[in-house]
């Protein structure tokens, strides 16, 4: 049997949660390629974006390239900038936003892959 890479032409665009518009290109994940073990994701996130709060089953590792990602957790509160990361763990609550003038453009990696099942947003969202 040959193996061989699997090329993506282009991510899927993903409907997001939160206040505004938020931009999803899942470049690898369960839309996009029916990948379950890892998600990939381009954001774009508006100044002024809230997401719920959520618990997710996956840890979440983001790396910020342009502008700056809010992350509140129980313990406080973590301003992420360009060229910086993050690692949010699962079972942790975590809630991102972007209060910045500029917003955020983001990379978003998710192990396991992200799903609205396994997200566990919070109930007033």
């Amino acid at each position: 049997m040959i193996v061989m890479p699997t090329f993506i032409e282009k991510p899927s665009r993903i409907t997001a949660a939160g206040t505004k518009p938020k931009l999803i290109d899942e470049v690898v994940g369960r839309v996009n390629t029916k990948t379950a073990s890892v998600s990939i994701a381009h954001m774009r996130s508006p100044s002024g974006w809230v997401e719920p709060g959520q618990t997710p089953e996956f840890d979440e590792y983001t790396y910020v390239l342009k502008g700056g990602l809010r992350v509140k957790h129980k313990a406080g509160t973590i301003d992420v900038r360009a060229g910086q990361g993050i690692i949010t763990h699962k079972g942790e609550w975590v809630q991102y936003s972007t209060p910045g003038a500029d917003g955020a453009e983001y990379i978003a990696v998710c192990l396991t892959a992200f799903s609205p099942d396994t997200v566990h947003r919070d109930e007033s969202a």
